[in-house]
Parts: structure tokens; C-alpha cells; sequence
């Protein structure tokens, strides 16, 4: 059996390894797992838009991944968590600009997405948290439906 191997992603990374005791990745043979990345800078600065802070955390995830050996063109699933506007829905606002990134990032790939609604996330005004599963190294199957 393969041994896992941790990653964690340069800057903000190694703060979370010595403060919080975690890793930002893990690796095991080809499969990736990225713990959750916010829209935070190396400082843990957010920034003000939600456009914004969502285009971040896909950067956090693609700086997660690189660490491993993966890209965006690798991930097989993605798992978003979300702070909504209103109780009811997740909102236009939040799928806007995710499914743009998967479309920049991925091209016409599509890999499974569980975007869930959220009160709260880890750090304070924190309104979007991403965590993937990347198989690294693969060929690219067929288009399946």
C-alpha cells in the first residue's frame, strides 16, 4: 500500500500546519485531497467582494494542488460550502462565479460538484470554503454523459 504524503501550500499553508496542526493536501499514488481553501491571502485577508473571494479560493485550491503535483485539469470532484445571502437558496451570485471558474479552469471537463449551504465557516467573514479530489497523472477519458 502506497503511504500518504502531506502537503502544505507555501504562506498561509505553513501558518495553518504550526497554528492549527493540518495539513493543505494529501497525496496517496494518484489521488489527491485538498483540505478547504477560503478566498484568503497569505496574510488571511479576505477580500471585499464575493467575486472576488471566490476567484481567490479557486487560486488557493490551484496553489493547494500544485503542491501535490495536480491542476484544476485533474480534479474529479469538487465540494463548495457556502455562506448564503438568504435562508432559501445558495443564490445566483455564488453559482455565477463558480461555474466561470470551472469553465476557465477546466474547459469543457466537468467534474462532480456538492455545493452546500453553510451558517458559518472557519475564519470570521469567510463566505466560501472550496476542497477538491484530483487524480493526478491520468489519461483523459472519454466524455461520458
Amino acid at each position: 500500500m502506497t503511504k500518504p504524503e502531506f502537503f502544505t501550500t507555501p504562506g498561509y499553508g505553513d501558518q495553518q500546519l504550526a497554528e492549527m496542526r493540518y495539513s493543505q493536501a494529501v497525496r496517496v499514488g494518484d489521488r489527491i485531497e485538498t483540505s478547504g481553501q477560503g478566498g484568503w491571502d497569505d496574510d488571511w485577508n479576505f477580500p471585499e467582494s464575493l467575486e472576488a473571494e471566490i476567484v481567490q479560493a479557486f487560486e488557493n485550491v490551484e496553489r493547494t494542488l500544485a503542491t501535490a503535483g495536480a491542476t484544476w485539469r485533474d480534479v474529479i470532484a469538487v465540494n463548495s460550502y457556502h455562506v448564503p445571502d438568504s435562508p432559501e437558496t445558495i443564490g445566483e451570485a455564488h453559482n455565477r462565479v463558480m461555474v466561470a471558474q470551472f469553465r476557465e479552469r477546466m474547459g469543457d471537463r466537468a467534474p462532480i460538484w456538492t455545493e452546500i449551504g453553510v451558517p458559518a465557516l472557519g475564519a470570521p467573514g469567510m463566505r466560501v470554503e472550496i476542497r477538491v479530489t484530483a487524480i493526478a497523472g491520468r489519461e483523459e477519458p472519454p466524455r461520458g454523459r
